[in-house]
């Protein structure tokens, strides 16, 4: 198991009062002596070293499951994409596989959406799903049965590696009916990640990590891409594909959408995947089958290329409202 004691340190100050996301990336460049982060804890080193024990005792317990464990100050520390506020930053993640597949200069495209796709869904995530592979890109996902299973599994039937990443520490996948996926990704160089190394406290701690988990899907990749999903209602089958989405634009990371207005309008399960596209507007990223190639290869050029694409828009109407399909030609 492979982590320094800088990690070691940083887990150890979150166990302190009040010390969250925000204060660590606001307070620590990591690799601090033990000496100044007892003073800026207002703690003495015997307290300090008695709880980073502790923890060290802890993440041994989870033995093969990690390969080891990165934070905040260290080389592997992978470095964000996009604009991202303190509080949402991680400091540090448990892994098992390539952690490089994090960096920067790999190109990452999320892929997301419902639990229980229907087969339509299922196919045109997958047709979809291939075509970006054929960029170069990495697949991230959440590791969910349906649409995140779908986007793991097309990668790798297509030879490629595949990100996973989790809501629980790593010796207990969720769901246990992906474990075999789960090791399946590390054993064809992909890479399981999480910020997690024990037992949610409650239900609603463990219903917490689902959601502080869907950021992570939108601050390590290069654009995100949902397949469908149904809008928040009282019903229980939306997922947390919206938080996903949601931080996508708030972090400024591209985001997409699979939509075909004639297969699609009356379909609750493309009920966010419409929303999207109002919220975006004139700058939507939709992709169907009359446009795939051409609107991937948008969504994954360069923010800097943008500027030498023309766009012709064409509007089509979707349930008595407008929304723009974007045609492009250099």
């Amino acid at each position: 198991m492979k982590y320094s004691e800088n990690a070691l340190n940083i887990l150890t100050v979150r166990t302190f009062e009040k010390k969250g996301p925000a204060w660590i990336n606001n307070n620590l460049k990591g690799n601090e002596y033990i000496q100044s982060l007892c003073c800026l804890l207002e703690t003495h080193e015997y307290e300090f070293t008695k709880k980073r024990d502790s923890i060290n005792d802890t993440i041994t317990k989870l033995g093969n499951a990690i390969d080891g464990f990165v934070a905040l100050g260290d080389t592997d520390f992978p470095e964000l994409r996009g604009n991202v506020k303190p509080a949402d930053r991680p400091f540090a993640l448990f892994y098992k596989g390539n952690i490089s597949l994090l960096k920067k200069n790999n190109l990452n495209v999320a892929v997301i959406g419902v639990l229980n796709p229907d087969e339509k869904v299922e196919l045109s995530e997958k047709i979809v799903t291939a075509e970006i592979l054929k960029h170069g890109a990495t697949i991230v996902s959440g590791l969910a049965l349906g649409c995140d299973s779908i986007a793991h599994k097309t990668a790798l039937e297509n030879g490629e590696k595949t990100i996973a990443i989790l809501p629980c520490a790593l010796n207990k996948v969720i769901p246990k009916e992906n474990k075999d996926l789960a090791e399946e990704i590390v054993a064809k160089g992909g890479l399981l990640v999480s910020e997690y190394y024990d037992e949610p406290k409650s239900k609603n701690d463990m219903v917490s990590r689902f959601v502080v988990r869907d950021r992570l899907q939108a601050l390590f990749s290069d654009a995100i891409l949902m397949a469908a999903s149904y809008a928040p209602n009282d019903l229980g089958n939306d997922c947390g594909s919206r938080h996903a989405m949601e931080k996508a634009r708030e972090y400024g990371i591209k985001r997409a959408v699979i939509y075909n207005v004639a297969k699609h309008a009356n379909n609750p399960m493309f009920d966010l995947n419409r929303q999207i596209i109002k919220e975006d507007g004139i700058k939507a990223n939709i992709i169907d089958s009359n446009n795939m190639a051409e609107a991937i290869k948008k969504l994954l050029l360069p923010v800097v290329h943008l500027a030498n694409i023309h766009f012709n828009t064409i509007y089509t109407s979707v349930q008595d409202e407008h929304i723009p399909v974007l045609n492009h030609h250099k």
